[in-house]
């Protein structure tokens, strides 16, 4: 009697720790909850979006406004076409800066939306006209080592 309780606890324990781990998978996957019945659509050209996926977060002041629903590259302008779902709550003007930023130094890349101070909303299907490309690290260092070497 005594070992089936014991049997019983280490199970609970077991299906317990499961759960807290898909829920953590979830949380950093950026999986969390986000309703896209109730989004609109907005589009956004970049020359380089470095490590953005499907999925990714686009915030405004911080807070999750909507996500990336589609990376495509524009055979046209060759360029990145991303693609937006934005919850219908939040609405932003014609001159909204779209930005790739980083969660910290190594952290995973979102896009920040800086809204302007148009009167007109972007509607669906809309594009936003300001764009920011993914700053690239290796780059950086490059420019660094390049403009360092031409200085002596």
């Amino acid at each position: 009697m005594e070992r089936t309780t014991l049997d019983l606890w280490v199970g609970a324990f077991v299906v317990a720790g499961i759960g807290a781990l898909v829920v953590l998978a979830l949380k950093v996957g950026n999986l969390s909850t986000y309703n896209v019945s109730e989004s609109y659509q907005l589009q956004a050209h970049f020359t380089n979006v470095g490590g953005l996926k499907p999925t990714a977060s686009v915030r405004s002041a911080g807070v999750l406004v909507g996500r990336v629903t589609n990376i495509v590259l524009d055979t046209n302008l060759y360029e990145a076409r991303v693609t937006m779902s934005i919850d219908k709550r939040y609405q932003f003007p014609t001159d909204t800066f779209a930005n790739i930023l980083t969660s910290g130094l190594l952290g995973e890349q979102y896009i920040g939306l800086m809204p302007g101070g148009d009167d007109k909303m972007l509607q669906n299907g809309d594009e936003f006209k300001k764009t920011q490309s993914a700053i690239v690290l290796e780059d950086l260092i490059g420019k660094f080592f390049t403009s360092s070497v031409d200085a002596k």
